[in-house]
């Protein structure tokens, strides 16, 4: 007991030390923030949110209605070139800094209601095992656990796996990105359900309508439809 409260006492104070050496700041203006926070109260206003509701129609369900039948659609934000929103995904998937995901579930649990048309099951978009070795951790794992949490709807990590390994979405010009082939298989049937998929970013909906795909032609009445924390404009 002595030694694990020993332990505890030189952990928090590591914690303080790092904090104390390496304040957070404020993503978009440098300022000195909370260091739960991402970007501080004024640079808030600087992210493009979308004004989508997961029951309307919306550009991202137009978009999509094109490629596969979605039920519903809703994206937290615009994506667009050197925007904070880019910024913001780029640090979560490229930076090490994880615990973003919680940010992002936080601003999407005050924009998203589902009303009657609440999902049966959340699902995450996978990495391939290569890739989740190199980056440390799924992206969209953390987010997830958030949102299934607050809206008390399980959440499966695992339905699906990736057998291909390639190179990032964002790092593929837009005719490589619509020549990939589908990379996804479905673990197990999932019939009579409403199920959410979870990406980051929409920019084809090459990888959504792959796993879409995957999923209503191995199941059996399933209604399928997206969130996406931001979507290319």
């Amino acid at each position: 007991m002595l030694v694990e409260n020993l332990y505890l006492r030189f952990y928090k104070i590591q914690i303080m030390i790092f904090d104390f050496l390496f304040p957070n700041r404020c993503l978009d203006c440098s300022q000195l923030i909370d260091k739960y926070e991402l970007v501080c109260e004024l640079c808030l206003d600087n992210i493009h949110f979308s004004d989508h509701r997961f029951v309307e129609n919306n550009s991202l369900k137009e978009k999509t209605l094109l490629i596969f039948p979605v039920q519903n659609c809703f994206s937290l934000m615009m994506y667009e070139k050197e925007s904070l929103s880019q910024r913001i995904i780029q640090q979560l998937k490229y930076n090490q800094r994880e615990k973003i995901g919680k940010n992002i579930a936080g601003w999407t649990i005050e924009k998203l209601d589902f009303e009657n048309e609440k999902p049966d099951l959340f699902v995450t978009v996978p990495l391939h095992p290569k890739k989740l070795k190199q980056r440390g951790y799924n992206q969209l794992h953390l987010f997830g656990n958030e949102l299934s949490k607050h809206y008390q709807i399980s959440i499966n990590h695992n339905l699906l796996i990736r057998t291909k390994h390639s190179k990032a979405q964002a790092k593929k010009g837009q005719s490589d990105r619509l020549k990939t082939k589908n990379v996804y298989q479905l673990t197990e049937k999932v019939n009579d359900k409403h199920i959410l998929l979870i990406d980051d970013v929409y920019t084809t909906g090459n990888t959504i309508s792959n796993i879409a795909w995957e999923i209503l032609r191995n199941s059996h009445n399933v209604k399928i439809s997206i969130l996406v924390m931001a979507m290319d404009v």
